[in-house]
């Protein structure tokens, strides 16, 4: 059951985001924290009832008419236990708006597994190209593509998320 991330979970919750995504896709770890003062995100958790440990977090921006997911990982503790489905089925619920997400170029076998994934949990990959600013300074931006529950964008649709993400999420409009 995902419930919102308690403060003093942040240092798990970023161990776990180095562990799982290249630097260049996640911000320093200064930055990452002063994020949680903006009301608009949200770290959800899914807690080992037993432990109290973190099995995985996913990170959401709330835009308005739609939601951006930011960051999703398993512990690499628990990886491998199916917990990636259930977490976006809930999401979905607890959200109730489109949600979109960034994944790479579908180019290597990991990549397309990916892809396959959230496809197979209801979202569509939109075929606009798609570079995801630097997250960070000293990061790089990185070719990605867009992919969305309730269907794929418009072109007129993907423009206003893009530049929304853009302004919102990476401050870089």
């Amino acid at each position: 059951m995902l419930r919102v991330m308690l403060e003093y979970e942040f240092e798990k919750i970023f161990s776990i985001m180095e562990a799982s995504f290249p630097i260049d896709e996640y911000r320093a770890y200064d930055e990452q924290k002063a994020l949680l003062s903006d009301e608009r995100y949200v770290i959800y958790v899914l807690p080992d009832s037993e432990s109290g440990e973190v099995k995985a977090f996913i990170s959401v921006w709330i835009l308005g008419k739609f939601a951006f997911v930011e960051h999703f990982a398993v512990n690499p503790e628990y990886r491998n236990q199916g917990l990636g489905a259930g977490i976006l089925t809930e999401l979905k619920d607890i959200l109730g708006c489109r949600i979109c997400l960034e994944v790479e170029l579908p180019q290597t076998d990991f990549a397309i597994r990916r892809i396959g994934f959230y496809e197979r949990n209801g979202f569509c990959i939109n075929d606009y190209e798609y570079i995801q600013p630097p997250i960070s300074k000293g990061r790089q931006e990185i070719p990605l593509r867009i992919m969305t529950t309730e269907g794929k964008l418009s072109s007129d649709e993907f423009e206003f998320v893009k530049n929304t993400i853009y302004r919102e999420v990476y401050k870089s409009i």
